[in-house]
Parts: C-alpha cells; sequence; structure tokens
C-alpha cells in the first residue's frame, strides 16, 4: 500500500492529516486521519472490510443485547413523546438493524418496525424486512452503532433520507478535551475488529446536517437525531439522560424488592477484553 501523510475528509472536504498509525484485525497497517476543520477520523480506505464482515457481529460486541434493552426504552418514549410530529401508528425502518431483535422489541411494544441490514441474516424479525414494505418512505429510521462503520458517510446519508426525513441513530463521539494520539485512547477504534471505520465530533454531525438542509439534535455523547423535523430540543436529553430509563425502572425495582441482595457489577466489559484476549492469541 503506498504511504499517504494526508486524505481529503470525508464529511467537510477539507484536509485530514495522519494522527496515528493502528494494525486491524491485527494484521493490517492503517493509518487514521483527522480533519484539521470538524476533528473526523477515518481510516485509509478500508480494504480490509469483506474479511472484517465475514460475520455480521464479532464476538467483542459483548454489549450488543443490552445496548438493545436501552434502544428499545429510549426510542419508544421519544416516539411517544413527540407524536404526533412522529406518527407513533405508522412505520419505522431500522437501518443495519442486525440480526431483527431491535426491530422484534419494537414490534412487541406495538410499534410497526421492519429491517434493513445488508450483511446480516434476517433471524428475528422474518417478513418484516424493508421488502415487506415495498421500500416505501417510514415515519423514521433507526440506525444504531451504524455511522461508525460507513466508508462514505455523506453517500450513506442520503440514502437514509430516501427512506425517511428522520434519522434517530447512535454514534460514540470523541471524547472531548482528549489529544487522541493512538488506538489504545479511545475503545471505540476498536481495531480488533476492523469494522469501525468512521469517527464522529459534535461538528462533523452539525455539517451533515447543513449539507442536508436538516436539524440537528443530540445529547452531546451517544444519541443524535437527523431531521426535516423540528422537536423540543431537551426531549433527547431527557429522555437519554445518564441513566437510561430502562435503568432507571430497574433500579426503582431493586431498591423496592432486592434491598438485601448484593449488587453485582456487568460482565459486558470484563467479557469484552476476554474476547480480545481470545482473538489476540488466535492470530499470534
Amino acid at each position: 500500500m503506498e504511504i499517504q501523510n494526508s486524505s481529503i475528509c470525508k464529511i467537510c472536504g477539507n484536509i485530514a492529516t495522519v494522527k496515528f498509525n493502528a494494525k486491524i484485525l491485527n494484521k493490517y497497517d492503517v493509518s487514521f486521519y483527522k480533519c484539521g476543520f470538524c476533528e473526523f477520523i477515518q481510516t485509509d480506505d478500508p480494504y480490509w472490510l469483506d474479511e472484517a464482515y465475514h460475520s455480521a457481529t464479532n464476538g467483542l460486541d459483548t454489549g450488543y443485547i443490552q445496548r438493545n434493552e436501552i434502544n428499545r426504552e429510549v426510542v419508544s418514549n421519544f416516539i411517544t413523546k413527540v407524536s404526533p410530529i412522529i406518527n407513533s401508528e405508522g412505520k419505522f425502518l431500522d437501518y443495519g438493524g442486525g440480526y431483527g431483535i431491535f426491530t422484534r422489541m419494537m414490534r412487541d411494544k406495538g410499534f410497526d418496525f421492519y429491517l434493513y441490514d445488508e450483511y446480516a441474516e434476517n433471524i428475528f424479525a422474518k417478513h418484516f424486512y424493508i421488502n415487506d414494505i415495498c421500500n416505501q418512505k417510514v415515519e423514521m429510521l433507526t440506525a444504531f452503532e451504524v455511522f461508525e462503520h460507513l466508508p462514505e458517510p455523506i453517500d450513506e446519508v442520503k440514502k437514509m433520507l430516501s427512506y425517511s426525513d428522520t434519522i434517530f441513530f447512535t454514534t460514540e463521539l470523541q471524547p472531548q478535551g482528549k489529544d487522541i494520539t493512538n488506538v489504545d485512547d479511545w475503545w471505540y477504534f476498536a481495531p480488533d475488529g476492523g469494522q469501525h471505520i468512521s469517527f464522529f465530533t459534535h461538528k462533523a454531525l452539525e455539517i451533515i446536517a447543513k449539507k442536508f438542509n436538516l436539524n440537528f439534535y443530540t445529547n452531546n455523547h451517544q444519541f443524535h437525531i437527523l431531521t426535516r423535523k423540528v422537536f423540543d430540543m431537551d426531549i433527547l436529553i431527557n429522555i437519554s439522560e445518564k441513566r437510561s430509563l430502562a435503568e432507571r425502572i430497574v433500579r426503582r425495582f431493586w431498591r423496592k424488592s432486592s434491598k438485601s441482595l448484593p449488587t453485582r457489577d456487568s460482565l459486558i466489559w470484563k467479557d469484552f477484553l476476554y474476547v480480545k484476549s481470545i482473538l489476540a492469541k488466535k492470530n499470534d
């Protein structure tokens, strides 16, 4: 591969320079470029993606089920609060929805959700795929942990907007006030999996919104909305504050019925590190 010291930012078109290098999938030497204007970080052209996606998910995603549970409560609460701006009786599309767990969860709560994913087999939402609604426009599109996977974010957002005027999505924003100098400075790079290739800032998402004449709402962490509609700016912050609705319900139940039981820490992070060590041994 030809070594380059700079690239063109895929978000704003300005110059992005090499910030650091890292080994992807424990074998490919890859450069990470940071834009001097919007601070978006992108990798080299991701020639390794076919290998990274030999499975839609990998063992490192130990938070997959918990994330779907939290997103279910946040999204259903959001739809209910903004109705009728978003018609809660309308159709919804989970874009990049994996095996259909979130779609199934939302249908279980009474919301007419469908699934779209190019890489994963639809296991849990059979007959509720995008083809089953003839690619028609939907009230809102969700895209959870999708944006960081996108080789061409602008093109993909354009495609999403062909399905809906409102995109409700999650992706972790780069840590504020922290100078990222290597891949170990932020867990979200996840180089062992090789699927995370685009890393956003608040400013980068604002630029995307401006390109498509959209309104942009965010809780300044992981929940974001790009939309042609107008919402109460506080809604997203209120429904996704430090503890999600799901977590608050669990804690309330815990206080009432389980005071005598010992607390237990989640194993998500420990499992992540364990699987990471196994993958490292296999590659050695």
